[in-house]
């Protein structure tokens, strides 16, 4: 509490010698410990994919959560203060299963996910390409805690061999397996890629706040997980003070955030349909899926609109 405090006044009475802390103070803790726990990792990794000991695989969760919980003290304690309005769903569990969807702003959104979760909903992962394990320390962590790795093949290439858009299926299914046996949150940002006006012009889109909404990756978790899945979850961040970058997040410059979670069900005839493969193979199936992502989007699209209009009520108030 302490150093909160002495942050703050920093923050409050020299703007910059402030940041410069909290940033330098950030960046500390996080590479002591992706440095500390790089070693260990490696081990664990290695004694699970050798022997399949899931001491093994829990100790490497362990690791990940550590790394998680320090990044938020740093959120909490080193950071200046903040009028971040988070709300979450009573009923969600640490241990449970989930598929959760958000829109995709800035890089600041993964680290959000991690500090909301922390508690209330199981680890994070998501859908990462499988080149990404060339990375150090990072790239084997994502190996090790059984994030779905794809292999992507160009549309060159999978108009030479039609076949290998089924080995792209069949992989992501094979990746999402290795998740049944404990507890998940698969993060699926739906628009592909993070949101900007230039992009939105780009692709027509027709909502205010958001980009078209992709469909193959979720309708592939379903089809690999569906069947023992706790729910799908949508979460929807808002930047009211415009979009950040992921150092602004350090320095305690986001001193606005808004994040909304809520359970969203799917119709179960079409639920029924994806977890068969339909999404893949029927067009009419493939046509449900996106009306209804369609109605998810623009209920999100006005939910934004009301949270942006909350924070700007209560700055004239």
């Amino acid at each position: 509490m302490r150093a909160a405090s002495v942050i703050q006044r920093l923050h409050d009475q020299t703007p910059k010698l402030g940041k410069a802390v909290s940033f330098g103070a950030a960046t500390g803790v996080i590479a002591v410990n992706s440095l500390g726990g790089g070693l260990p990792l490696w081990l664990m990794g290695a004694t699970k994919v050798l022997t399949g000991a899931k001491i093994a695989d829990e100790t490497i969760i362990r690791i990940a959560d550590h790394w998680i919980r320090s990044n938020n003290a740093v959120i909490d304690h080193l950071l200046p203060k903040k009028d971040w309005r988070i709300h979450l769903p009573d009923d969600v569990r640490p241990d449970g299963q989930y598929l959760l969807v958000c829109n995709h702003q800035s890089w600041v959104d993964t680290s959000i996910v991690q500090y909301i979760s922390q508690d209330r909903l199981p680890l994070t992962r998501f859908f990462t390409k499988h080149e990404l394990i060339y990375i150090p320390v990072v790239g084997q962590a994502f190996y090790f805690l059984d994030f779905p790795m794809m292999k992507r093949h160009s549309k060159e290439a999978i108009a030479k061999n039609p076949a290998l858009k089924d080995q792209d299926i069949l992989e992501a299914k094979r990746a999402c397996e290795l998740l049944k046996d404990k507890p998940f949150t698969l993060l699926n940002y739906l628009e592909g890629t993070r949101f900007t006006p230039e992009k939105k012009a780009k692709q027509d889109s027709p909502y205010k706040h958001l980009l078209r909404p992709k469909a193959g990756g979720l309708s592939l978790a379903i089809s690999a997980l569906g069947s023992q899945i706790d729910g799908i979850l949508d979460m929807t961040i808002v930047y009211p003070d415009g979009k950040p970058e992921y150092t602004d997040l350090w320095k305690g410059d986001i001193t606005r955030l808004g994040v909304d979670v809520r359970h969203i069900d799917m119709p179960n005839d079409l639920f029924a349909a994806i977890i068969e493969g339909g999404y893949q193979k029927d067009a009419q199936t493939k046509a449900a899926m996106f009306a209804w992502l369609d109605d998810i989007w623009q209920q999100k699209d006005a939910l934004i609109d009301t949270m942006l209009a909350d924070f700007e009520t209560s700055r004239k108030d």
